[in-house]
């Protein structure tokens, strides 16, 4: 049995929590008292059982704990506290004939441990502050760790957000020259996105389809005002220019092997990726839009890849009913608006021949969410 001493050690300048866990009254009242009077504030528990209860409501900042112990004893203890307090720092108290055992207990996760009986006081306190001390870095260190994330995290929120505006502001840029207010690339992106979800396009594919259809025209930048503008017919020689716009939005957006050798991505590979639009970011969804919005559903009259019915990437098929429905009640320098019957009609007319027959009817489906975004952003 330990001698009852009277400790008049002067208290530790920043008190923390010791929980002693210790099934001998003797020891455990002895232990609580030392610690005491260093400063600490402490609880006592009999078993490892009451120790997990007692770590529930009052979390220490460390924990002594004996090995042999009824109900539960110390190795259960470890097993189940560093489970659940990763960062907990457990000491060991073990009589001298324990070491193995407390060998055992370091491997399940303890930090140290003391020998029993306590003689030397100040092996006790170097133990202690060591224990707090690392725990006290482990936390520092796991706490900078996960702002550091965060601060990533937001950063990279912060530049996403950019280059989406970015982005938003070169599409309506391009819609500026033949459109006063450029709202017609905002309701494409909104009319998109929702017939995106009807076809079955998860939210984030979806979100991204409406971000980056407003990009669809960016080619138009190539197009001399003279012809983008002009009044009458355009010549053959003319629309040939005119249909470039695509292959320009296309060099605009798509992305170059290297920095040294910029060699673009050739149109066949912009197709063959638009496969698989999953997880796909907003730049490469944009690029296939620009290329691919004019190809028709039969492969008849569209440009400048000629392809036919799923060849078209869908991004690109849902483009092409939006773009034209809008683009034919809106009011441009060379053209009045027509009436929202004329311009269903058109896109009815259309079904199977210029656009994908199941887009046309989900179209009409969801024609009274689209009038709304039509009304809503009205130019």
């Amino acid at each position: 049995m330990q001698e009852r001493t009277e400790f008049k050690q002067p208290p530790c300048s920043h008190p923390s929590r010791i929980l002693i866990i210790e099934d001998q009254v003797e020891v455990r009242e002895f232990l609580a008292n030392y610690l005491t009077t260093r400063g600490y504030e402490t609880k006592t528990a009999e078993n490892g059982l009451d120790g997990l209860f007692l770590l529930e409501q009052w979390y220490a900042d460390i924990v002594t704990v004996d090995l042999n112990m009824p109900i539960m004893n110390g190795h259960e203890f470890i097993q189940k506290a560093v489970i659940r307090w990763p960062d907990l720092p457990i000491v060991v108290v073990s009589g001298i004939g324990g070491v193995d055992q407390a060998v055992e207990a370091l491997r399940l996760g303890a930090r140290d441990f003391l020998t029993k009986p306590i003689e030397n006081f100040s092996i006790v306190d170097n133990t202690i502050e060591k224990a707090i001390e690392a725990a006290r870095l482990v936390r520092e260190n796991r706490d900078y760790q996960q702002n550091l994330e965060k601060m990533v995290e937001q950063r990279t929120i912060e530049l996403e957000e950019i280059k989406k505006q970015l982005l938003y502001s070169l599409g309506k840029s391009a819609e500026y020259r033949d459109n006063e207010t450029g709202r017609h690339v905002i309701r494409v992106g909104k009319m998109c996105e929702l017939l995106g979800r009807a076809m079955g396009m998860d939210s984030a594919d979806a979100k991204i389809l409406g971000e980056a259809a407003p990009l669809h025209d960016i080619g138009k930048i190539g197009v001399s005002d003279t012809i983008l503008l002009k009044p009458g017919k355009l010549t053959s020689e003319e629309w040939e220019t005119m249909k470039r716009h695509c292959e320009f939005g296309c060099d605009i957006l798509r992305h170059y092997t290297s920095e040294k050798d910029p060699e673009p991505v050739e149109f066949s590979e912009i197709i063959r990726m638009a496969d698989d639009m999953t997880n796909r970011t907003l730049l490469e969804q944009a690029t296939v839009i620009a290329l691919c919005h004019h190809e028709w559903w039969d492969g008849t009259r569209g440009y400048p890849c000629n392809l036919k019915g799923e060849e078209v990437p869908l991004a690109a098929r849902i483009v092409a009913v939006i773009d034209v429905y809008d683009a034919l009640g809106s009011e441009r320098p060379y053209k009045e608006g027509l009436p929202e019957e004329k311009c269903q009609d058109i896109i009815r007319e259309g079904r199977g021949t210029h656009f994908d027959p199941e887009i046309v009817d989900l179209f009409f489906e969801h024609i009274e969410e689209i009038k709304a975004i039509k009304k809503k952003w009205m130019d």
